[in-house]
């Protein structure tokens, strides 16, 4: 059935925006987006039919070996929203330094951030996978752009949303009043509206986390997956779900649409990095949607949003979702001595101790 009554990304956004300071070139740069996720969509569907699947022999800056459809997607992202005189550069997850727009178009007056393949080592397994985009005001509207000018805490942003490459395509995207969720017609080629509120519940039975670094956790981190292991008969009195996808988007979804929390802690696997994932490409622009969606997004010891950037591909820990379980993990780190992450309590009593 063709659902032709139905509101369109196109039509909402020039609702919700096009009469705001800078609004038509919102919606232009939004709608570049959206024509971006359709092609990365239709080419994530093709899989190996259209020679998408599989590895590089080239590296990102973190890096991480990159999928043929990583750089595919950068490429997209960049051609659908670089030429229409409405950004001033682009920062990608997939390159070093921004992207200036070149010198035969127009620059605007945002910027635009995003990680143009979450999950990509999902692909060849056929897990979704998706986008994450992340929109801020230049500083300096209409002229090149330098690193800092990226370098803004996420209560800046003016918009953010991501794609998720399912069984259906999907984008669930903010601009500051709510979030909204479009489902992508195959016939028609448009986004259409489908989850008119977005909400997530405060309170949840349903959490997220990689056991596998359950050996490099931080006590608070290991206090709270072991009382919600220990089901009815611990602690938390009730029986909890345990899910991970490794695909943050994917994880994000699931959390907005039934309610749950994720975690992405600090740990000890990697002591220099104080975190595994980008503040800039996944923490900032999904915790800009946690909120606006009435949940809660922290680092463990305060909101994501009011992180300053210091760097362009700066990680940070990410616990996110159902607004009591978040506050909950927080408590726990602020009652728990920051001393390294050695503590007996935890190393002898906890569910996920290292047997070694």
């Amino acid at each position: 059935m063709l659902h032709t009554n139905r509101t369109t990304l196109a039509q909402y956004l020039i609702e919700e925006v096009q009469d705001h300071e800078g609004g038509p070139d919102l919606v232009a740069l939004l709608l570049g987006v959206a024509q971006a996720c359709k092609i990365i969509s239709r080419t994530v569907a093709m899989g190996a039919l259209g020679g998408a699947t599989g590895k590089l022999d080239s590296t990102n800056v973190q890096g991480e070996t990159q999928a043929k459809l990583d750089v595919m997607s950068d490429e997209i992202f960049r051609e659908r929203t670089e030429f229409g005189g409405y950004v001033a550069g682009l920062a990608s997850e997939e390159m070093d330094d921004p992207y200036p727009i070149p010198e035969n178009f127009k620059k605007g007056k945002y910027l635009l951030l995003y990680d143009p393949l979450d999950g990509s080592s999902n692909i060849d397994v056929n897990v979704s996978v998706g986008s994450i985009f992340s929109v801020l005001k230049a500083p300096r509207p209409g002229e090149d752009v330098e690193t800092e000018d990226f370098l803004q805490p996420g209560r800046k942003q003016v918009a953010a949303g991501y794609a998720i490459y399912g069984p259906a395509t999907k984008m669930v995207i903010s601009v500051g009043n709510g979030v909204k969720g479009f489902t992508l017609d195959p016939v028609l080629g448009n986004f259409v509206l489908t989850h008119e509120d977005m909400t997530i519940e405060d309170n949840t039975q349903e959490f997220a986390i990689n056991a596998s670094n359950s050996r490099f956790w931080e006590p608070p981190v290991a206090r709270y997956v072991n009382e919600c292991m220990a089901g009815k008969t611990g602690p938390r009195e009730k029986d909890f779900n345990m899910r991970w996808v490794a695909s943050l988007v994917a994880e994000a979804h699931r959390i907005f649409m039934r309610g749950g929390v994720f975690l992405y802690p600090r740990d000890t696997k990697v002591p220099v990095k104080p975190g595994r994932l980008r503040l800039l490409y996944e923490a900032s622009p999904v915790a800009f949607l946690v909120e606006q969606a009435g949940g809660k997004a922290s680092t463990g010891h305060g909101p994501i949003l009011d992180v300053v950037p210091t760097e362009l591909h700066q990680r940070v820990p990410l616990i996110f979702g159902s607004k009591e379980e978040v506050k909950r993990i927080e408590e726990y780190h602020q009652n728990t001595p920051d001393e390294g992450f050695e503590n007996p309590l935890f190393n002898t009593r906890g569910l996920f101790r290292d047997a070694s």
